[in-house]
């Protein structure tokens, strides 16, 4: 995998040459290790405040509520996004582990 981009050289830019730049071939791909650490991270350290709040919301089914919420702190809709999801399904792993245990 290449990109190609044109690079002009000289000063009447008559010349350009075409450059190769490497992609990464790992991607976002997660790592055993990492997700080790992460998982004890949480679970040491817990939920950030906005993030128990951002539960709340999500608890009483105010999604979208939660939504605004949680782009405001992270900065970005995809990463709120992403955030939301990641907290519905701690919330969905809670509500199972907790129907499991009665």
């Amino acid at each position: 995998l290449s990109l190609w981009l044109s690079l002009s050289v000289s000063l009447s830019q008559s010349l350009s040459l075409a450059r190769s730049v490497a992609l990464s071939l790992s991607g976002s791909h997660l790592t055993k290790h990492t997700k080790f650490v992460r998982d004890m991270i949480r679970e040491v350290c817990g939920f950030a405040p906005y993030e128990r709040r951002a539960m709340e919301l999500l608890k009483v089914s105010k999604d979208k509520r939660a939504l605004k919420f949680i782009k405001k702190r992270v900065g970005t809709h995809i990463r709120a996004k992403r955030k939301r999801e990641e907290l519905s399904n701690i919330l969905a792993a809670m509500r199972k582990a907790a129907a499991k245990k009665e």
